[in-house]
């Protein structure tokens, strides 16, 4: 953004000569344009070259022959950011206003804006520059939300959605490599088999087989679909990742002094306290847990 201080030190260190308010406005639009540190690249009749802003070329010129007409002035400059584009400044005198049009390389539509040269201008001023100029610094604002911030506001909006673009393939292309089978480490072969997660539903996760299928993963083969077999330790008390145990370590059944309720009347057989506590699961072979059978002492 440019500043009323800088502007008119680029006019004073330029030292260019007026013929009237329109001349005036224009180069302190220039100005505002070097203050805000543009480089021009082109001026006069190369910058009304139609083939101007898709030249290669970014080397920076002086500002003579800015004049070269009475009524049009055109500038062109460039950012010396990495990968900028050029911007076309055209100013048009059409009585006491200059119209000015900026298009960047590129754009579809230009950015307009309409200055009336005799609010910021004296016809006498003198041959001190700040004397030419009234109001200078509210038309430095005009120009800074009119142009120079409107592109600025471009350049960081185009900046972000290039770096946003980049995260964005870094994060896919980390989510593709993430999302592929990994395997088991003791499995050379990658080929992943879904887990038998513990809990009722777990195994109905991965549809297609049916239950039992893929071989458990878990440590106690204690299975996870919804047809559940006589070792589910939903018929014990509780299970926490390890083995079905009562709060503070104790061994499944009824805890030694524990009051309990019986589930039906009083001395019925099958309904003594002993009956609910499980035996330990047997090492070694047998079906899938979710297929087992009840035996004659299973009771749900």
């Amino acid at each position: 953004m440019a500043t009323e201080q800088g502007v008119i030190a680029v006019i004073r260190a330029s030292r260019p000569t007026f013929r009237g308010p329109h001349d005036k406005v224009a180069y302190a639009i220039h100005s505002a344009f070097l203050a805000a540190g543009y480089i021009l690249v082109a001026t006069g009749t190369s910058a009304f070259d139609d083939a101007v802003l898709a030249s290669p070329s970014t080397d920076e010129v002086g500002v003579d022959g800015w004049d070269q007409f009475e009524d049009n002035y055109a500038f062109v400059y460039s950012s010396p950011d990495k990968g900028s584009k050029k911007i076309l400044v055209k100013c048009l005198a059409m009585n006491d206003a200059l119209l000015v049009d900026v298009l960047k390389n590129g754009d579809e539509e230009p950015l307009h804006l309409e200055i009336n040269v005799n609010d910021f201008t004296v016809e006498n001023g003198g041959s001190n520059y700040s004397t030419q100029f009234k109001d200078l610094g509210k038309l430095v604002t005009s120009i800074n939300n009119g142009i120079l911030g409107k592109l600025s506001a471009a350049s960081s909006s185009s900046l972000e959605t290039a770096k946003s673009s980049s995260a964005n393939k870094g994060s896919t292309a980390d989510t593709y490599q993430s999302s592929e089978p990994q395997g088991d480490p003791y499995n050379p072969s990658r080929v992943v088999i879904p887990p038998v997660y513990p809990g009722i539903g777990g195994d109905d996760r991965f549809p297609g087989a049916g239950a039992g299928f893929y071989p458990s993963r878990d440590y106690y083969g204690i299975g996870g679909g919804n047809v559940v077999g006589p070792n589910n330790p939903i018929f014990d008390m509780q299970f926490d990742g390890q083995r079905p145990v009562f709060p503070g370590g104790m061994p499944p059944g009824v805890p030694p002094g524990a009051r309990f309720d019986p589930y039906g009347p009083p001395g019925v057989p099958g309904f003594e306290p002993n009956r609910f506590a499980r035996n330990p699961p047997r090492p070694g072979g047998g079906a899938h847990p979710d297929l087992q059978q009840f035996g004659r002492d299973d009771y749900i």
